[in-house]
């Protein structure tokens, strides 16, 4: 009877474990999601896996046996508990099937703030404040709009340091 794993992949290797798993008969899944990344000054659509690392494999132990899928290029190892690697449960798998590519995906790996959101400063000197959230500034920092003397103020911010105020 087939069963889903959690596989660890090497860096940036989940395609060509992939690969090498199909060819030795298991079923594998990786999420992917569109994100928009600042390259060379401009944003662009960029495909990313959703767990990066890790990739979900279906196979029968009686026919495939784990050392060759332990084994197999770009994998490191299940994902165990203990001894014994984890089943996946297949209404997970399912259902990351039905929202790949969703907007709350992307909201899962990045926070989606959207321009004009209010949000509230976490940490940091502002800690407490609120503010409005202006654009990305790269990657992991944010531009903020927040009231300072009466005035509206731009502020660079890492998106950690932010939360969607209520």
């Amino acid at each position: 009877m087939k069963h889903w794993y959690l596989l660890y992949c090497k860096r940036t290797e989940q395609q060509r474990a992939e690969q090498n798993l199909k060819r030795q008969g298991v079923d594998c899944y990786y999420p992917i999601v569109t994100v928009e990344k600042l390259r060379r000054g401009k944003y662009r659509q960029v495909e990313e896996p959703l767990f990066p690392n890790y990739i979900f494999a279906c196979f029968d132990p009686e026919s495939v046996q784990y050392t060759s899928v332990r084994s197999t290029r770009g994998v490191v190892d299940f994902v165990r508990q203990g001894a014994k690697p984890i089943h996946v449960d297949i209404q997970l798998i399912q259902h990351l099937m039905m929202m790949e590519d969703s907007d709350e995906q992307r909201e899962l790996l990045y926070q989606g703030f959207k321009s004009g959101q209010k949000v509230t400063v976490e940490s940091g000197q502002f800690a407490g404040a609120e503010a409005i959230f202006k654009e990305k500034d790269g990657e992991k920092r944010c531009i903020l709009l927040i009231k300072i003397l009466n005035q509206q103020t731009e502020l660079r911010i890492n998106n950690s340091d932010i939360k969607a105020s209520c």
